[in-house]
This record gives structure tokens, sequence and C-alpha cells, in this order.
């Protein structure tokens, strides 16, 4: 087998249409699936992103609500249950998924609550482009494109499989470089580092088609500078039954483990500085504390400031 570039083994192995691990394959995510997301250890998360949404909803004088990759949806009935009942009534929620299992799981805990769309754009269309949008956990889910510096620069990471299917990296011909902001920082020799260039790609797609709002990004990562700190085999891991897996292993058990790696919050600023009026970055314990949820929602896990208090950014974005 020809190598082919590591994004598209990563596309291949999530998201092919018979084989993908979260096309067909991802049945639950939680203690009884590979991985478990903040809003599933509490109801902090739904509580904050209420009072998030409440303002920004009454802030941009929307009345559409949109998730993108809403999970199996208990982050958005969290969220529908902890907004006042004046908003709540008179907004609509819109959940744009594309994995036939994860929908499934949404509309059995939502009913006819949400209305559900493939793609943003279908979403934005449906609400005139003026929308407040968020999404948790989402960017991460992407592709990446891996890079490793060598004497004559950037090279892109490739995999082929062997006969008996065992994995073998390479690098190819030093190219043009994606655009991203880990390229300018200062690492040395054999650093490798991922490139959300998939979700660069998707989110240049539909932005345009936002016309007013106000949009949230939750996700673990950091600005550029410190993501790869002592990290010289970059963030890219697997996880299998909640188990974090590395190395050769991450070719393994494809379309059957979920591949993440962290995101560079400064490309995401970056990318989407064309559309957007106004942005401000916090970490997830200021996030959570700018909106405190209610004493049975607390949380010290995720805002333990040497734990997911900082692991987890937040980036506010206005249109």
């Amino acid at each position: 087998m020809n190598p082919i570039s590591f994004e598209q083994f990563m596309e291949r192995a999530l998201y092919d249409p018979v084989r993908g691990y979260y096309a067909r394959r991802i049945k639950a995510i939680g203690p009884r699936g590979d991985f478990t997301t903040a809003p599933m250890v509490s109801e902090a998360p739904a509580q904050a992103i209420a009072k998030w949404a409440t303002a920004a909803l009454r802030e941009t004088h929307c009345q559409d609500l949109i998730e993108i990759g809403p999970g199996e949806g208990i982050l958005a009935a969290g969220i529908l249950n902890h907004l006042p009942w004046q908003v709540r009534w008179k907004i609509r929620l819109h959940l744009v998924e594309t994995s036939v299992p994860l929908t499934e799981n949404q509309k059995q805990r939502l009913g006819r609550r949400a209305t559900w769309h493939r793609s943003p754009q279908d979403a934005l269309q449906s609400c005139k482009g003026n929308a407040v949008i968020y999404s948790n956990e989402l960017v991460d889910a992407f592709p990446v494109r891996r890079f490793q510096k060598t004497t004559v620069g950037w090279q892109e990471l490739a995999v082929h499989f062997d006969e008996q299917k065992n994995a073998h990296e390479s690098l190819l011909p030093p190219a043009l470089l994606p655009d991203s902001s880990g390229f300018l920082a200062s690492h040395p020799l054999g650093q490798r580092i991922e490139v959300h260039d998939s979700y660069r790609r998707y989110l240049t797609d539909w932005l345009p088609h936002w016309k007013s709002g106000r949009m949230l990004t939750i996700d673990y990562g950091s600005t550029a500078s410190p993501l790869y700190h002592r990290r010289p085999h970059g963030t890219l891991r697997g996880y299998l039954f909640q188990q974090p897996i590395t190395g050769p292993a991450i070719y393994q058990n494809m379309g059957r483990q979920d591949l993440t790696a962290d995101v560079n919050f400064t490309d995401l600023q970056n990318w989407s500085h064309p559309w957007i009026s106004d942005q401000r970055l916090l970490t997830f314990h200021e996030f959570l504390n700018l909106h405190p949820a209610g004493k049975s929602a607390t949380a010290p896990s995720l805002t333990d400031t040497d734990g997911a208090g900082t692991a987890f950014l937040v980036l506010d974005q206005k249109r």
C-alpha cells in the first residue's frame, strides 16, 4: 500500500462510512464508552453555558441556539433545563450531527425539543444566519496533519501498512505548509506537532454563512507557545475503554478507538478572525467562575487549576 498522509489515515479511522469510529462504531460516551466528556462529570458546564447562552441570546436578539457535535445530547438537554423559562419557551434548538448512532441517542433523549441538521450551513440557513452557537470537545475530533521538524525543515508524516497490516511511518518531502502558528514557535529538531487543518477548512466553509450572534468553543488544548512543552512526540493519542494509547499502538484497533490531539487555540483565533468582531479566550476555571453553578452542581475536578480547569480553554467570539 502506498503511503498516505496521517490526516487521511485518521479520517478513515474516524469517519469511514462503514468502519469509522464516529460514523458507525461509537455506541456510547461516558463510563460505558471509550472516553468521558466534562458534561458527564457534572451539571456545572451545562449551567454555565446556559447562563452564557441566556446573555448571548438577549444581547444579539437571536432566537436560535445551535450546538455542533452534541455527542449523546446530555449537554443540550442540560442547557435547555437550565435556561430561564422565559428564554426556553421561545428559542429554537438546533443540533448538528453526522454520526448515525449518536443522532439516535440524541433523539431518544431530546425528542421534539430540537431540530437536527447534517451541517452548520444547513442549521444557519434555517435561522437566516443569526444564531448563538456552541460546541464542546468538537475540534479535537477532527483529523490532524502531523509534522516533524528535520534538518531540511518541516516534513509531513505519512503512513503505510504492509501485507501483515503493520503500520510504518515515513516523512513526505518538504512542501508548502498549512496555515498554523505551530510552525512559528521555537522547536528542537525531531519535534512533532499537529495541525487541525481539516477543522480550518470546515470552519471557513460555514463561517461566511453566519451573519450575527455569539459562539463558544470549549476544548482541551493551549495557545501555540506552551502547547508542546515537554511533548517531543506531539499530543496525539487514542482512547480505548477509557485508557490512553500512544506511540505505534494508535495504528491498532482502527475504527474501534478514538483518536484525538490537543487544540491550538491561537490557530482557532487566527482562522476565524476575518469573520469575528470580538473574541476572548478563557480557561475553563475562569469561565465556570464567571458563570457559577449551584451548589448541587459544583465540580472541583473541572475547576482545578492543575487539571481540567486549565487543560480546557473556552473561546468566546462575537459576529
